[in-house]
């Protein structure tokens, strides 16, 4: 008896706590919302912080936040993300979290998925049990073009952005089986390296870094990160460029530098063959905070 009543009494405290957080319905983000476009079973919304702070809430669904401009903290009950532009995040409709404000501003970008659209093209609605940072430069590639097909085509961009979404959970799918095997210590390392430094490696220099072979390097990344090894440093290096084409302080030739391109040409070239449009070109869309 004593065993069923504290039961109930921690199952009550769990509500209540519950209870006490905030539900966000589909579509509303703690700022100003510059954009909202509604499609079958996905929302897309532009969104301004201007909250300090955040308390513990709740979203009613799977959704993605994606960083464009400045920074935030989010917390939940496992990790603390220290946010800036460019970084990507998942969110499981069942994870509480928080968010603290950077005092810049900032603007996000979400993807938010109901369970019917995981339904209709039967995909498990479960891709993690809480909140987790993506760092894959692919990934974050794709969902720049979810952004980019938005600001395009906004209520009649549902095929674009369905294929493109795909293509997301397919990644993610292959990250984790990849996440499941067990990595030799430089595959951590050589994450960290790329995208916590901003030098030109050579294969060589790299590989002696790792202790590793430079054949068994090339040979052996796409094992790992489901891409060579210089497709990921392309895709990376054009990653910081793009979180950095909001800030209408640096160039374009600022920016190619700043990211490692030879120079501005290089970055143009690489640039569209990862968004098929020029650097100034999404800039401006970027910059668009409104309808077409």
């Amino acid at each position: 008896m004593y065993n069923f009543s504290f039961f109930c009494y921690f199952m009550l405290c769990n509500k209540l706590y519950l209870d006490s957080m905030k539900f966000s319905k589909t579509g509303q983000f703690y700022g100003t919302t510059n954009e909202t476009i509604h499609l079958d079973g996905i929302t897309l919304t532009d969104t301004e912080y201007s909250q300090a702070r955040v308390p513990w809430h709740f979203h009613e669904n799977n959704y993605f936040t994606f960083i464009l401009e400045g920074g935030m903290i989010e917390g939940n009950k496992k990790e603390i993300y220290e946010c800036c532009a460019g970084d990507l995040l998942f969110h499981n409709w069942q994870d509480a979290h928080y968010n603290i404000s950077s005092g810049r501003f900032t603007r996000g970008f979400h993807v938010e998925l109901g369970a019917g659209w995981f339904e209709s093209f039967d995909i498990v609605n479960d891709v993690t049990e809480g909140s987790i940072g993506i760092s894959n430069p692919r990934v974050k590639t794709v969902m720049y073009n979810v952004l980019k097909e938005m600001k395009l085509t906004g209520n009649a961009g549902q095929l674009s952005i369905d294929a493109l979404l795909l293509e997301i959970f397919s990644l993610l799918g292959r990250m984790k089986g990849a996440a499941d095997t067990k990595k030799p210590k430089w595959v951590g390392r050589i994450k960290e390296m790329l995208h916590e430094t901003r030098e030109n490696w050579k294969l060589t220099e790299l590989a002696s870094s790792l202790n590793v072979h430079p054949v068994h390097l090339s040979r052996d990344f796409p094992k790992y990160f489901d891409t060579t090894l210089g497709d990921y440093i392309r895709a990376t290096k054009v990653q910081r460029a793009v979180a950095l084409l909001p800030n209408t302080g640096l160039s374009l030739t600022d920016i190619s530098l700043e990211c490692g391109f030879a120079d501005q040409s290089h970055f143009i070239r690489s640039f569209r063959s990862y968004y098929h449009v020029t650097p100034l070109f999404y800039r401006k869309l970027l910059l668009k905070k409104g309808g077409r």
